[in-house]
């Protein structure tokens, strides 16, 4: 199946919510997958995050950039590698990248944006995309008269 990069990222953040990660977390996530597979890396290290939850990379990644812009340069991979990589490609920020064993070394310019690019389609394996859904629906509110009343959806009465 073929997904914009826009539906990659979203479905991957709502998979890593119904997996358990935070928002934040989820978030940075989503912007990972894409770079990740715009990069042609393999896609066994996102089945193998989702996975992993309630911890993991999803969540381990994430701080580990933050303590790196706190006071150190070095992150280390942990055995995800490629997907360290694809969480310093998707900074916001101008980053250079080197790797030496399982760590990354990364010197950043948080005065100068990331370069923007341009990404056309995914295909990504159904098997994966198949486990993004189920964990992404999850987050759903089930569909009864007493989630309605509590506010979601359009209500008993739809009056538009």
């Amino acid at each position: 199946m073929t997904l914009s990069a826009n539906e990659v990222m979203t479905l991957a953040a709502k998979a890593a919510r119904g997996a358990g990660a935070p928002p934040a977390q989820a978030s940075e996530f989503g912007r990972a997958v894409v770079c990740h597979a715009h990069a042609g890396r393999d896609l066994s290290f996102i089945s193998n995050a989702l996975d992993a939850m309630p911890g993991g990379p999803i969540i381990d990644l994430p701080i580990a950039f933050m303590r790196m812009l706190e006071r150190e340069s070095v992150v280390n991979a942990n055995g995800c590698l490629p997907l360290a990589q694809s969480y310093a490609e998707a900074l916001p920020y101008a980053a250079r990248v080197d790797v030496v064993g399982e760590t990354l070394h990364i010197k950043s310019d948080l005065q100068t944006p990331s370069e923007k690019v341009s990404l056309g389609r995914f295909v990504l394996p159904d098997d994966l995309i198949t486990k993004m859904t189920t964990l992404a629906a999850r987050i759903l509110v089930p569909e009864s008269d007493a989630s309605r009343l509590a506010g979601a959806g359009a209500g008993l009465t739809d009056n538009d």
